[in-house]
């Protein structure tokens, strides 16, 4: 479970897909919180990943500059 959330932050925020954009960081992290609030992923592990802080270590290491922004993740906690 915790890996299929890893895949979809990755394939929301990938940027070399020849068949759509990457997503900004507070794109991708909405639509994920979409996602958990229709439990398509699991609601506790999407919090840890959030918590944890990795999704900024990625976004550090493998995003664009340009598609790193700001993201609010307590609406995402609660």
């Amino acid at each position: 479970r915790m890996m299929a959330i890893a895949d979809i932050f990755e394939a929301l925020t990938a940027v070399d897909r020849p068949y759509k954009k990457g997503k900004t960081l507070s794109d991708a992290i909405r639509i994920m919180g979409l996602m958990q609030q229709e439990q398509h992923i699991d609601g506790e592990l999407f919090a840890l990943f959030l918590r944890s802080g990795v999704y900024l270590e990625y976004a550090a290491r493998y995003m664009p500059a340009a598609l790193i922004d700001e993201v609010d993740i307590r609406p995402y906690l609660a």
